[in-house]
This record gives C-alpha cells, structure tokens and sequence, in this order.
C-alpha cells in the first residue's frame, strides 16, 4: 500500500472512504469532524445522538455521503476513552479500518490526524497510525494460485494534513514507512517455507540489504568456518545436505572505529529436532525457528535507510537441523569457537549451540553492546505466554534501556533473573558445559549457557519464542509470523544514538 502525505482538508478529497477518527467521550464534534458533520447534513451527530456510533475501541460504522462530500463513504472507527488512548490502541485503531475496509473491496482511503489526541506525543500519535494501517493489512500470497484474482488489498492511504502539521507529519510517515518496510520484510522471510528460505537463500537476502550505503556483508561457508573452528554450528548442520552460512551484516553509520552494537539472530531455517525429533504436530511452523535472524537483518536494514548513526553488526548463524547418518547424536562432545567445549544432551537444544559460536564470534568486534534475538525455548512461552519477550543479560543499563524501547513499541519484555544458581545446571560431568539442563527454569538455563560464551561485552539475550509467530489474528499482527523484534531494535538504536 502505498502511504502519503498531502496538504488539505479530509473536507476535500475525493476519495473511496474517508476514515474518520474519534474518541468514545467527544462531547461536541469539532475540528475536521465538525466540519464533516455540517457538510452532511448533520450525520455524523446523528449517527452519535443514536447511538449508532459510540467511538469505542476500533469501533466501525461506514456510512455513504451521497454526494454531500467529494468522498463516497466516511468510515468512523472508535479510539476509546481519550484518557484512556494511547499509541498501541492507536494501532489497533487504523489496522481495524483498514482491514475493514479492505475486506469491503474498497482500495483506498484518506484519513487525517488531529496532533493534540495525545499531548507531547504528537510524532509517536503518527508512527503508531501508520505502523497499524501498514502493519495489519500484510498479507503472505506469493503461493497463491486459486483464486489469486480475488485477493483484496489496499492500494492507497492518502493523509491529509494541515499547512502548520506537513512537515511533522510527512517526516514521521516516511520513517515510519521505513520500520513497517523492514518489519513486514522480516516477516516475509519468516513465513516462507523453509524449501524457500534455505541458509544460502537467506545469505543472499543478506546480500541485498548490502546494496545500501554504508552496508558490507560477508558470508562464511562451511569450509571457512571449520578453519576457524565453528565446531557448534557445523555440528548441528551436519545432519542437513543444505550448507550452513554464517552471515555478517555491518552498518558503518558512526563514527570510524567506534565500538559497533552487535545483533545477533538465531537463523534455524528449519529445526526438526536433529535426532531428539520433534513431535510431527505443528513441526511445519519450524521454519520460523529463524525468527531472530530475520528480525536481526530487518533492524540493520531500517537502521540503514533510517541512516542511523551508529556502527551495527548483525551476525546471523543460519542452518538446518535435521536427522541423519551423519547427525549431531546425543552424548557428543564438541568444541566451540570460543574453545570451550559442550556435551550434547538433546540434539533439539540447538539454538544456543549455533549462538554460542556467533556470540563468541562477536568479540571480534570489540563492542560496546551485544543483543542477541532466537526462539530460543518452549519453557519461554509456559512462563510468559505467546506475547511476551524473555528478557535475561548482564547489564542492567542495556536491560533497562531495552525495557523503555519495549514499552514504546509495545514488543514486550520481562526480566528473568540470572543468578548462579542457575549457572550451577549447566555444568557437565565430563565437558566444560552441558547444552540442556532438564525442563525447571529451562528459559534461564538457556541464557545461562549463553552468557558462557559472551565474554565480559554488556549482553542482553531476548527469547522471542512465543511472539514471533502467532497463530490468530491480533489487531496489526495478521496470523503466522509477527516480524517482532524489529520495531524493538530500531527504537533502541535510535535512542542509543540520540543519547
């Protein structure tokens, strides 16, 4: 859909639909509604006084002008309690138009923002209407063949704007167009099937967010990680006959040689299980098990249009896990990156094996921060449930700025604690570490593995499990996957560098 700015009055546009904002306790109309409301004869009052309309949340009643206005419909779509609103009922608000009317066959619509609906937030008010309209509408059909004639979508959202608001508005739009951009590109990559999205094909995705300025990427094949001795991630693709890659996205967009913010993602293209299979229900959604890693490239990507500046590094270990003659068995000792080594209790505790070798790898860029994404646990989704992001690391300021990021884009976090005791767990009888320590606290035993390999650099580990990939619709988040993690990056990123 394409998204725009134009000076104006919703008044004035000739259009399909106009959609028409307001608050559940509006009192007297005014402003653009006002107006609206003279130009009809007096049926958006009339519609209220009804009590037709009751501005509750994403509340929508379509009704025709009849050539009282340019427009052929006016949408009102409810926002609530004006005390009550906020950004992500904002959200929710434009996705449920959208798709309203988007499901009436109607291509496109003009809307317009009244600035003072939420006081001192008027720039967080526009991205929050456009990440909803833009991020409810996504739509996964490239295998679409029956029917393909019939699929509906939105082709225009015209927003109307005021000579005194243009600027704000347009500025915002467009960097919003960016994040939702990266968001629903991330998105993609998860939900194509994983004969589709192979560790090479997401290797070239890679490739081609490098055709942006001041973006380099380097791709290790399975010979080259041997020599250096990725002995963790090589063991867990050993059982696959697609060739692992371990990809490296950089992002020269600070100063030169400032230690860069490295991202790394969890890029299981497709995790059967390894020889600890899997149960056959509900496997097919295992190609989304490189969540991380696609969240990780949508973020360096926005970072980059965005032109950020700040240095970013995003590593993404991408494989299969599969079983085989050659497989990664239980009982087997291997020796990462880092140099230390790990007993392999359960081949389907591979995530962190292939992070272990990224996280370690990290240090080669001496940074000033590292954030790692994976879906890494189902123990995530028993604590928390499918909206929440675990949250584990070593620096409570990393964590803490994370956690107001988290509440500005609504991608949810909760702190998990790391104590030693944890750490106890992992140890092996026989080897440095163990890869599984049992089902109790088995999210936190998962990042306590990780933090052996992280090395004294300030690391958070997010454990995305239950929200990258949903299985109902939710308000701006269309059934399958969610592309969470992206919006959470860009805004830490961005407040990183204007700190």
């Amino acid at each position: 859909m394409k998204v725009f700015v134009k000076k104006g009055s919703l008044v004035d546009v000739k259009n399909q639909a106009i959609i028409l904002a307001l608050c559940e306790d509006t009192g007297k109309l005014s402003g653009v509604a006002l107006d609206i409301d003279k130009k009809t004869g007096g049926l958006i009052s009339e519609l209220i006084g009804n009590g037709d309309f009751e501005g509750k949340p994403s509340q929508i009643s379509v009704v025709y002008t009849r050539a009282s206005l340019p427009a052929k419909r006016i949408a009102l779509v409810g926002l609530g309690k004006q005390n009550e609103l906020n950004p992500e009922k904002l959200r929710a608000t434009y996705a449920s138009a959208l798709r309203h009317l988007r499901g009436m066959n109607i291509s496109e619509a003009a809307t317009s923002f009244s600035l003072n609906l939420l006081p001192g937030q008027s720039r967080q008010m526009v991205q929050a209407a456009v990440e909803g309209a833009v991020l409810g509408l996504y739509q996964y059909t490239p295998y679409k063949t029956v029917g393909r004639d019939e699929l509906k979508d939105m082709a225009e959202l015209k927003i109307m704007a005021d000579a005194k608001d243009f600027d704000l508005i347009e500025d915002e739009v467009k960097k919003t167009l960016i994040i939702t951009d990266a968001v629903c590109f991330a998105r993609d990559l998860v939900s194509a099937p994983s004969n589709a999205m192979t560790p090479s094909i997401m290797a070239q995705k890679a490739k081609e967010i490098a055709r942006r300025k001041k973006v380099t990427c380097k791709v290790f094949d399975k010979a080259k990680m041997k020599k250096i001795g990725m002995n963790a991630l090589l063991a867990v693709a050993s059982g696959s006959n697609e060739e692992p890659k371990f990809i490296m996205l950089e992002y020269a967009g600070g100063r030169k040689n400032a230690a860069p913010v490295v991202l790394v993602g969890k890029g299981l293209t497709f995790d059967s299980g390894g020889i600890s299979i899997k149960p056959s229900e509900k496997m097919d959604e295992m190609k989304s098990d490189m969540s991380g890693g696609a969240a990780v490239m949508g973020a360096i990507r926005a970072a980059a249009d965005l032109q950020i500046p700040l240095n970013i590094v995003a590593l993404i270990p991408a494989t299969e896990n599969l079983p085989s003659g050659t497989a990664l068995k239980p009982g087997d000792i291997i020796k990462s990156y880092s140099g230390k080594t790990i007993e392999v209790l359960n081949t389907d505790a591979e995530g962190r094996l292939i992070l272990a070798d990224a996280l370690a790898y990290a240090s080669v860029y001496k940074p000033e921060a590292v954030i790692d994404l994976a879906t890494l646990t189902g123990a995530c989704i028993i604590a928390l449930g499918d909206d929440v992001i675990g949250m584990m690391g070593t620096d409570d300021q990393l964590k803490k700025a994370i956690e107001e990021s988290a509440r500005n884009t609504e991608e949810l976090v909760w702190e998990l604690p790391l104590w030693e005791i944890y750490h106890e767990l992992i140890k092996s009888d026989i080897a440095d570490y163990k890869n599984a320590a049992g089902r109790p606290a088995g999210t936190i035993t998962a990042a306590a593995f990780l933090s052996k390999f992280v090395g004294d650099y300030p690391w958070v580990h997010l454990d995305i499990a239950g929200p990258a990939w949903t299985t109902k619709d939710k308000p701006y988040i269309p059934k399958g996957a969610s592309g969470v993690g992206v919006r959470l990056l860009v805004d830490f990123l961005r407040h990183r560098a204007q700190n």
